[in-house]
């Protein structure tokens, strides 16, 4: 376990963040080559989010970073806006 540890400590942090999403992404298919479902993308925009969040608060003055973290806000809230109109249960599983 101790070196597992050391391992994600000496790891780049976009090499950790592209293992969380495909952690994520596997949580959430619904099916073996499902790559567009609502809950598959909301489940990756929220872990890269989460990380663009992180990074703005290190770099304020990243304007387009800011830009695109908002861009990808507005890209889950239409899709959690759309499952919910769709399926109240599959919305509420998120």
């Amino acid at each position: 376990q101790f070196t597992n540890v050391c391992a994600q400590i000496s790891s780049p942090q976009p090499y950790i963040n592209s293992k969380q999403i495909k952690e994520v992404r596997e949580k959430y298919r619904i099916h073996e080559k499902d790559t567009g479902s609502s809950e598959y993308q909301i489940a990756a925009l929220s872990v890269r989010i989460a990380y663009m969040t992180a990074h703005i608060k290190k770099n304020p003055k990243d304007f387009s970073s800011t830009r695109g973290l908002i861009a990808m806000v507005s890209a889950r809230k239409k899709l959690l806006k759309y499952l919910r109109s769709q399926s109240k249960e599959r919305f509420l599983n998120i």
